[in-house]
Formats: structure tokens, sequence, C-alpha cells
């Protein structure tokens, strides 16, 4: 089974996420940990990796400026205690990436930001417009608006959503536990860490207790939570022990952990949900069209004959041939209405047709299945 475990050194595009007690301590910022690690991270830019940091400690922070005691706050001071402390987490991020000559960008998203299809489409397209300017995200669930009905309620599973939003190949979750074992290895002697899970079965999410050092919000379970979502998307997920300085060095040099496998990459994992939903409506081509998509091209306004059903922006739309065959699906960037306006249209005329400057595709090549 080594042979099949991922290297880090190998990742494309990587969600790294960092727990509030690897971060912040009694005494505050973990200086010289985050600055470890910002050595681990601008090593990846420099070998071309896209890098993602999904990162807790906007609360642990923004409560020591507050003076607000230690355990559970009312959602209000948890709310501004967040509000305080992520102006200090990103600036802190900021500050250790930059003499490595890497930007920095802060992304707050919320369950209805990944949730919302047309959300969901905005988020991705921020994503990847600032990983194509060689920018690492920070990202973090926007607890200063979020409320139990839309909010994650854990890094873990958001930083799975995330590397799904953006088709990362591997996850690492920065944690205080080195991996998932077959019982609590505090409790149980007998109990061996699993470092190489191939599919998640039901035995092994009964194998998912409460975290070993209470240090984590969401424990074991929310992890192998976020190892499903991630694998679904294609993307391996890593568990483990983060307070080693360069804790990413560490695991290329093959520190324990336990590793989550994806059967399919990211990119067929995507084509493979885009095709299973429900088309809202259907978008005719002309022969111009099917031979742009035939050659791996994206849908533009210009090659629409006609439009049918009613959709809105990220609903998913079918993609017909002039003969009224179907080629594929495909998630469309602009509502229906908006579509039989700027149908037959070049992608310069949009801004003139809708009043704002739209994207130049009506569907993006990532966004569907042929």
């Amino acid at each position: 089974m080594a042979s099949l475990t991922p290297n880090v050194a190998q990742a494309s595009r990587i969600v790294i996420k960092i727990g509030s007690a690897l971060l912040v301590d009694a005494e505050g910022l973990r200086q010289d940990w985050l600055s470890a690690l910002a050595l681990d991270v601008a090593a990846m830019r420099l070998r071309g990796a896209d890098v993602i940091l999904v990162s807790s400690g906007s609360i642990a922070l923004g409560r020591r400026v507050l003076g607000l005691p230690l355990g559970a706050l009312p959602l209000e001071q948890s709310q501004a205690a967040a509000a305080v402390g992520q102006i200090r987490l990103a600036r802190a991020y900021e500050e250790v990436l930059a003499p490595h000559d890497v930007k920095t960008a802060q992304v707050l998203v919320t369950l209805e930001d990944t949730d919302n299809r047309r959300r969901y489409l905005n988020s991705r397209a921020t994503l990847e417009t600032l990983l194509a300017m060689g920018v690492v995200p920070i990202v973090n669930e926007n607890d200063t608006v979020a409320t139990d009905e839309i909010r994650f309620g854990d890094n873990d599973r958001l930083a799975a959503q995330i590397a799904v939003t953006v088709g990362a190949d591997q996850l690492i979750l920065l944690s205080d536990v080195d991996g998932l074992y077959t019982a609590n290895p505090k409790s149980d002697p007998t109990a061996t860490r699993l470092d190489v899970i191939a599919k998640i079965t039901p035995e092994i999410e009964a194998m998912a207790g409460d975290p070993v050092s209470g240090l984590s919000k969401g424990g074991m379970k929310t992890k192998v939570l976020a190892a499903k979502t991630a694998v679904a998307g294609g993307c391996a997920m890593a568990i483990m022990e983060g307070s080693v300085l360069r804790p990413l060095t560490a695991l290329q040099e093959g520190a324990a952990c336990s590793w989550f496998l994806a059967d399919v990459d990211p990119q067929a994992a995507r084509k493979r949900w885009i095709a299973a939903m429900k088309p809202r409506g259907a978008l005719q081509l002309d022969e111009g069209a099917v031979l742009a998509l035939q050659a791996g091209k994206s849908l533009l306004p210009a090659g629409i004959r006609d439009v049918t059903g009613e959709f809105g922006r990220g609903e998913p739309v079918l993609i017909v041939s002039p003969q009224g065959d179907a080629l594929g699906k495909g998630l469309v960037r602009y509502t229906s209405q908006e579509t039989r306006q700027i149908a037959g249209h070049k992608s310069g005329e949009i801004e003139d047709i809708l009043g704002y400057a739209g994207r130049a595709a009506l569907i993006h090549r990532d966004d569907m299945v042929i």
C-alpha cells in the first residue's frame, strides 16, 4: 500500500487546514511556528504548486484582545472576537509570507457560499483568479455574520469543501493528532494508526471518536466527514500532527499520518458530479460551437441558436446539437433571461446588452461534461 501513498511534493494544488491550537497558545500567536510554515508554503509556491490555507484562529486571537474569558462564548461575543481577530490573523499571514515574495488574500465564506450555486460559482471564480495570479488565499469561515443554520461549524469540513471547489489534488489537515486510530490510543493500548485508508467504510467511520487532546473543535468524526467530501471530489486527504516546525516538510520526509485515498482525479470527479445533475433548461448550439466544444473550448454566447427552460446562474443545463441531440451538460454563468439576450452575440457585446461586464464564456470548459 505504501506505493499508493500520495507525495506532498508532487501536489499541483494543495489545501492546508490549520487548527487554532497550532496557531495560538496561551501566550498568543505562535510566531515561530507560523514563520516555519511560511517556509513550507514558499517552497511549494517556488516549485509551481497552488496553495490555499484554511486557517482557524480569529476568535482565539480576538478574544485575547477583547479580554474575553476562556470557554464557550455567546454568539454575539464570538462574532465580535472573530471581527477583531480576523484582522490580526490576515496580517500575520501577510507578514510571514511577504518576505518570500508570496502575496496573500483574505477570503471569508459561509456554508451558503457553497450550497448556493450562484455563490459557489462566484467563490470558485474568485479563488481560481487568485491562484492564477500566484496569490495564496487565506480562507476562514465568516464568523462575524454566520449563524448556526449557515455555518460549517468546523474548518475541517470547510477545508474539504474548498478543496473540492478548486479541484485540489491534496488536502492536509494539520491537527493535534497524527492520524486515525482503530480506537482512542489514550485509553486503548492496542489501538493502531491506519496509515492508508483506501475506502471509507462504516467500520472506518465507527473508529472516529473524540479528539485525543480535547483541543480540536471538530474532533475525528468531522475529519472523517471531511475525508468523505474530499475523496468524493478526487482529492486525497492526510491527517497529521502539525505542531512540529515545518510540518509539510516533515510530511514529505515520512512523518506519521493517515492518508485517505481518492479513486478518481479532481477533474473526473467534477465531471461526474455535473453529469449526475438534473438539467433546468437547454442550449441549442450552431455547428461552429459544436466544433469548438469538441476541440476542448468553452461555450461562448455567439454559438447559441436557441434557449429553452428557466434557470438561474450556476444551474445545470443540457447542451444540444443543431439537430437536437444531447451533447452534454454544463453549469451556466447567466440566467435564462440573460442568456436569451446575449445568445448569438459576441462576448465583447455582453456589457452593452446587459449593462454590465459579464464573463466571456457562457459555460466554461471546466464546468461542462461532453
